[in-house]
């Protein structure tokens, strides 16, 4: 079966959440794309860049700017692996994106749909097209395994630390 050009891109999106996996961070990626191009690229940076801003969306918000030499970004498509915060999904407005396209969703921080739904909000002066659960599943499997081998770290470091081995 043929892949559609949304799965096309979102495995682009998934190619940068593992950047993020391999630093040990929660493996979320991003890609913009204008004309069939992909112009900003970018993964969850948090913890390595000690900085709230790190996360993929804003990173590649930041990159396809520099690329287009505009801060509106209109006629561009985002794909995220993880449906975006409310900082990240407030910058997609601001900046005007016309197409957002979500992995999967993020009931505890959604702001895509699941909490607030601040991309198709019809009080603010841009909407944004959503598409949801493309790729969903291998979105969600990356970020479930993710989760388990850190608890899974975390337990065993709490064991060490018990038996006074640093």
């Amino acid at each position: 079966m043929a892949m559609t050009q949304d799965e096309k891109y979102m495995k682009e999106a998934i190619r940068q959440a593992r950047k993020a996996y391999a630093l040990g961070e929660v493996p979320i990626g991003c890609v913009i794309v204008y004309q069939d191009k992909i112009i900003g690229r970018g993964y969850n940076r948090r913890n390595t860049d000690k900085n709230t801003l790190a996360h993929a969306e804003i990173t590649a918000i930041n990159k396809a700017s520099k690329k287009m030499k505009d801060w509106r970004l209109e006629e561009c498509t985002l794909y995220v692996t993880l449906e975006p915060c409310q900082m990240c999904a407030g910058a997609i407005v601001q900046a005007r994106i016309t197409e957002t396209v979500i992995g999967a969703m993020n009931p505890k921080a959604g702001c895509g749909g699941s909490i607030l739904n601040i991309l198709e909000m019809p009080k603010f002066n841009h909407q944004v097209v959503v598409r949801r659960g493309i790729l969903q599943e291998e979105c969600t499997c990356l970020l479930k395994t993710f989760f388990k081998e850190l608890r899974e770290r975390n337990r065993i470091e709490k064991q060490l630390r018990r038996d006074g081995i640093d």
